[in-house]
């Protein structure tokens, strides 16, 4: 069977899945709340969830023994991922979700560009191919006439 080792793929589908409820979710939600406390209050939410699910599932550890590179680039990742739902926020309190989710979703073009770039990964022809339709798409979905 194709999938049958392919763990990551289950978890990429549900990810997609609760990405789609997080985008309608919150357009619900920040209907007459500032965009900006509704990203601090959501983040508190997934803090709250995520410590009770790394403590149930035994997975803490002391994080005073990572590598200074595991913490600078998790820094990072924190901060791009803040200024993320920061812009989507404000994006999704003033514009259409059908429209916002489509732009936001860019991103999976972006990660290609990127991981060539700093990742030194290479996308075969036919990957490349599915990432211009992608992009396609986006377009299609996110400028309407």
């Amino acid at each position: 069977m194709m999938f049958a080792h392919s763990h990551w793929l289950i978890w990429a589908v549900l990810s997609a899945v609760f990405a789609a409820m997080t985008a309608i979710f919150a357009k619900i939600g920040i209907q007459g709340v500032d965009s900006d406390l509704a990203t601090l209050i959501r983040t508190a939410i997934i803090m709250v969830v995520l410590s009770v699910f790394v403590w149930y599932a035994g997975k803490w550890s002391d994080p005073r023994q990572l590598s200074s590179r595991t913490w600078l680039f998790l820094g990072l990742s924190g901060l791009a991922t803040g200024a993320s739902w920061v812009c989507y926020f404000r994006a999704l309190q003033s514009g259409p979700a059908s429209q916002v989710a489509p732009i936001d979703k860019f991103s999976l073009v972006l990660v290609v560009i990127f991981a060539v770039i700093f990742l030194d990964e290479r996308p075969s022809l036919r990957e490349w191919s599915g990432i211009a339709m992608v992009a396609g798409g986006v377009l299609l979905l996110a400028f309407k006439r």
